[in-house]
């Protein structure tokens, strides 16, 4: 039904929240002004989810699909949600990773239609004023990403902007966050990607990057602006370079409703896959020893959650830190390293430098942690090895895209002799190993980050501490079955993600409401509140 009696005729058609196409009725279309505008056949949802899937599947490749999916969204908002609650194994891969990234690298080729907002410098001083030209006025989400680190592509500008629009899909599909809720922004302060610089049709400032002072300063602008124009509004921030990542984090964290995905998100999507990994090993969490390939805002943030768990095992913050070893390009993280990023000084050891394979000698890890963005950096001697250790190596190979994975699941089960617990962050197909099938487990952050943001909002806290995401890490590896680990998977199934997005933002409300982090009062059926404000798209 039209909730606007405002639209009628093309107006309404043409408008994405409201139109339902040929599902309008006879009676909707005397009433709406719509006779004639439509063929004759009433259709149903069921028969345009029908039409619209058929179509996809026509398409030659992901990036064809991810056009198409994009195209529908533009003119039925209801039908393209419904597509992907129906059928989010088939199309989460198109309109995220590892599609996304490819839409992202052809951002200005395959760009159709204006999606979210835009700030650049020249909007300095008048950014409060422009929010106002957006059409929607209750919004509870923002994205917002400056293109720097998009997933393991790089610098990418203003073609990130597929990534807040690709999240709040999620949010919305996941999470039941209503579509008008939501704003995906661009904070598009220039590139140092010179092949964009000297391509013609980018979209974004053809400039080199803002930096220092001038950067910060227009980002206070803009949490300024909109924490004004949406009281309330959660603000996500998204594929940020390592070092501006954690300045903003820290900077707001305490003042602001804010979070960000790949370094809090993250984390716990991976801590949520190491608790259920123990279910597999038959390992006490606080025993567990981790080496970590890589030292970037998401290895460093994984790093961060999981010390902070073996804490809350009874670690002291010295033990729990020295069950961390990370690596990076430079070799083996040591105290004896000159200028260490901040981020990852507290995983600084003192021991004498190593190859990587001597380290995983020495260290003895039970789980191998890959945050590089490079392929193919656990090699078959590495997994072989940490198979040799450990009779049930955990093997986390998290670069997004697929193809940035440090090794592929087929590689991590053969390698392992089939022994490895194995997780990526992109998704892979089930694997056939001596009779056995083995089913990867993707750490794909859409099953923390939506639930989050349902249940942090639900219960309007003001901040988010870490508590909150070491609940959803809890809540998430409980979701994990029995029949999941028999196939050595430590998530739970995609199709799932909308009940575990309720899990979650049901633990963490009820985690919220104990821990005095919000002034509303608890209702006495959380979850059923929290399911009560969860958008539906059907017609």
């Amino acid at each position: 039904m039209n909730k606007n009696p405002e639209l009628t005729g093309v107006a309404l058609l043409h408008n994405v929240a409201y139109n339902k196409s040929t599902a309008f009725t006879q009676e909707e279309r005397d009433r709406l002004k719509l006779r004639g505008l439509l063929p004759a056949a009433i259709g149903t949802m069921t028969t345009q989810l029908h039409r619209v899937l058929e179509n996809m599947r026509r398409k030659e490749n992901d990036i064809e699909k991810y056009i198409f999916l994009s195209a529908l969204q533009e003119r039925n908002e209801r039908l393209f949600y419904q597509l992907i609650i129906e059928n989010i194994r088939e199309i989460m891969p198109l309109i995220y990773t590892p599609t996304v990234g490819q839409a992202c690298k052809e951002f200005a080729n395959i760009f159709r239609c204006e999606k979210g907002f835009y700030i650049t410098a020249n909007d300095r001083g008048k950014i409060r004023e422009i929010l106002d030209n957006w059409p929607h006025k209750d919004i509870k989400i923002i994205v917002i990403t400056d293109g720097e680190r998009i997933l393991g592509l790089g610098d990418l500008g203003a073609n990130g902007m597929g990534i807040p629009i690709g999240k709040l899909s999620l949010y919305c599909a996941c999470a039941g966050i209503s579509p008008e809720q939501t704003l995906p922004v661009m904070f598009d302060v220039g590139t140092n990607n010179e092949e964009l610089l000297a391509d013609p049709v980018y979209l974004g400032t053809n400039q080199k990057r803002l930096q220092g002072p001038d950067y910060f300063s227009l980002m206070d602008e803009f949490i300024a602006a909109v924490t004004d124009a949406y009281p309330g509004v959660l603000i996500q921030f998204e594929d940020f370079a390592a070092d501006n990542a954690f300045v903003l984090l820290h900077k707001y964290r305490h003042t602001t409703f804010c979070f960000n995905d790949d370094i809090q998100g993250t984390a716990a999507v991976v801590l949520a896959g190491v608790y259920a990994s123990t279910r597999i090993s038959k390992k006490d969490f606080k025993d567990l020893k981790f080496t970590f390939l890589g030292a970037g805002s998401a290895a460093s943030g994984i790093g961060s959650m999981i010390a902070q768990a073996l804490m809350a095992e009874g670690l002291s913050h010295e033990k729990a830190h020295q069950r961390l070893w990370f690596f990076n390009s430079k070799g083996l993280v040591t105290r004896s390293r000159q200028n260490l990023p901040q981020h990852i000084q507290n995983f600084a050891h003192d021991l004498p430098d190593c190859e990587f394979l001597e380290a995983i000698d020495i260290h003895q890890p039970d789980i191998l942690i890959g945050a590089t963005g490079s392929p193919g950096t656990f090699t078959e001697e590495i997994v072989a090895r940490m198979a040799k250790i450990k009779a049930r190596p955990g093997i986390f190979a998290l670069s997004n895209p697929t193809n940035r994975a440090e090794c592929t699941a087929q590689q991590a089960y053969q390698w392992s002799a089939g022994q490895a617990i194995f997780a990526s962050g992109s998704p892979f197909d089930e694997v056939m190993l001596n009779g056995q099938t083995l089913r990867p487990g993707q750490g794909n952050n859409a099953y923390i980050f939506p639930g989050v943001g349902l249940g942090m909002i639900a219960c309007q806290v003001k901040t988010i501490p870490d508590t909150i995401f070491l609940e959803s890490a809890k809540a998430l590896a409980k979701f994990v079955t029995e029949d999941d680990l028999a196939l050595g998977s430590i998530y739970p199934l995609i199709d799932e993600i909308r009940s575990v997005s309720l899990n979650i933002a049901t633990a963490v409300a009820k985690r919220a409401y104990a821990d005095g982090l919000t002034e509303q009062p608890e209702p006495k059926d959380v979850k059923g509140y929290i399911r009560s404000m969860m958008y539906e798209p059907e017609y």
